[in-house]
């Protein structure tokens, strides 16, 4: 720097209206500053895009020649070379829109209930039958007497067999007598029932219920053991029970005697699915007494709710 020019800017340094102006070195110094902080910044913009096409080249073009990868979704897919070999990602499929079919339903005795249609295995399939699976009786209908003896859980219907009984997990049963509302207490029963309960593999129960619909319309007609009476059987509306159910009667006319002349006596049986779960209600009677439709429909409601409430 001219001496003339550095006693001009020394004779700037004066306050110039309040304002005082920075010596020549102080200037410099910022001014030397300044260019160091903008090649620094132009050299780690320039690391930061080289890092960024780095990383992108491993995504689009994996070093062990693997397949590659398809792009981040908010990036645009390279242009097509012609004559590359190499294949061009293709797009990722859209996702599969999910149904917006509502669960199905099954109307029961008690209303509606989601579960599983016929046949379809359910998620978790119990293993063993609680007490609490068991229907109790009305209050109005109940004798006190009740027995876990061994014994079938059908009548014999021309000595059917059932390929179902190869997929059961476990089966309870027990035998219990009922009353009618207006039977003095101390009075022999009205009824009994031999109520059984079945825990089929997944998938099977519809198998029972096919099997014991077949086996009814197979038997219109037999002779019991140690009866020379002829029964006939046959199926009858089932109503809404469970998620499906069987209802049939079998009937044959009273030994002499027994009962008021051309009167039949009566046995009615119901078999409910409720999923893998099947519960028959085997109306027995008791010393004669025919079966009453009005007493079996409540009593099997009352099966169907206790089976409900186990299953949850």
């Amino acid at each position: 720097m001219s001496a003339e020019l550095s006693d001009l800017y020394r004779s700037l340094t004066v306050a110039v209206d309040d304002v005082t102006v920075a010596p020549p070195e102080v200037v410099r110094r910022h001014a030397d500053r300044r260019a160091l902080v903008r090649a620094a910044g132009s050299a780690l913009a320039v690391a930061v895009l080289l890092g960024g096409v780095a990383v992108g080249g491993r995504l689009a073009f994996p070093v062990d020649g693997s397949v590659p990868l398809p792009p981040p979704a908010d990036t645009p897919a390279p242009p097509s070379v012609a004559g590359s070999s190499t294949p061009t990602p293709s797009a990722s499929a859209p996702p599969t829109p999910q149904s917006s079919s509502p669960t199905p339903s099954h109307t029961t005795a008690g209303g509606t209930r989601s579960g599983a249609p016929t046949g379809q295995a359910t998620a978790h399939a119990p293993t063993s039958i609680p007490d609490r699976a068991f229907f109790v009786l009305a209050a109005a209908n109940r004798t006190g007497l009740e027995s876990t003896a061994a014994g079938p859980v059908l009548p014999t219907l021309c000595g059917a067999r059932y390929a179902s009984e190869s997929a059961v997990v476990q089966r309870r049963a027990r035998s219990i007598a009922y009353k009618r509302p207006e039977t003095p207490a101390g009075n022999v029963p009205d009824g009994s029932y031999r109520h059984s309960i079945t825990i089929y593999r997944p998938g099977r129960a519809d198998d029972a219920l096919r099997e014991l619909r077949q086996a009814v319309r197979a038997c219109p007609e037999q002779k019991m053991p140690d009866d020379t009476r002829v029964w006939r059987q046959r199926i009858l509306d089932p109503g809404a029970y469970g998620d499906e159910s069987v209802l049939f009667e079998l009937r044959a006319p009273y030994p002499a005697g027994m009962g008021d002349p051309g009167a039949y006596e009566v046995r009615l049986v119901r078999a409910v699915r409720v999923d893998d779960v099947v519960t028959v209600l085997w109306e027995q009677g008791w010393e004669y007494t025919a079966a009453e439709r009005a007493q079996v429909d409540a009593d099997s409601r009352r099966a169907v709710a206790a089976i409900e409430n186990w299953l949850g």
